[in-house]
């Protein structure tokens, strides 16, 4: 099974992408692409819907999970950001997808047994469980692996997390 987690973000985008199959668990492709820069927001969108499309086409992953809006005191950052998840969603429902959303504390609290975890904090054991340098491991790609992960914790249960644990 191939899922592909998606941090979202109005600036960068991380994501992450895993196998999972009776072997374990592996890393496939992980990244983040900045999506700041000249144009207005609506270019912004538009540059995030064109670069999730090619990642779906290019990986063609079984599910894509997006993690949800964290919810900021700052009303118009949290606007921009369900803005930038609508056209995340759009891309993998045009694509034919399945997706499934998980709240970033849910996302800490399957993959660290702390929900109130650090970005640093999940940057960290995303590279001890996947084996990845953490010089290497961007945050927002961290994000990505760590939703791909809990997707893969929720859906396969025990067996995933023995499987994770022991590679």
């Amino acid at each position: 099974m191939l899922i592909l987690g998606i941090d979202p973000g109005t600036r960068s985008m991380g994501y992450g992408l895993i196998a999972v199959d009776r072997s374990g668990v592996g890393v496939v492709d992980h990244g983040f692409f900045r999506v700041d820069g000249p144009g207005d927001f609506s270019e912004r969108l538009k540059k995030i819907h064109d670069t999730v499309t090619d990642l779906l086409d290019r990986h063609r992953p079984d599910v894509v999970v997006v993690e949800e809006v964290y919810v900021s005191r700052n009303a118009k950052t949290t606007l921009k950001l369900g803005h930038a998840r609508g056209v995340i969603l759009l891309a993998a429902v045009e694509g034919g997808f399945p997706v499934a959303e998980y709240a970033p504390r849910e996302i800490r609290q399957a993959v660290l047994g702390a929900g109130g975890a650090s970005k640093r904090q999940v940057q960290w054991m995303m590279a001890q469980m996947l084996h990845l340098s953490s010089e290497n491991l961007q945050e927002d790609a961290a994000d990505g692996l760590a939703a791909a992960l809990c997707h893969g914790l929720r859906s396969c249960g025990s067996e995933f997390k023995l499987r994770v644990e022991s590679s």
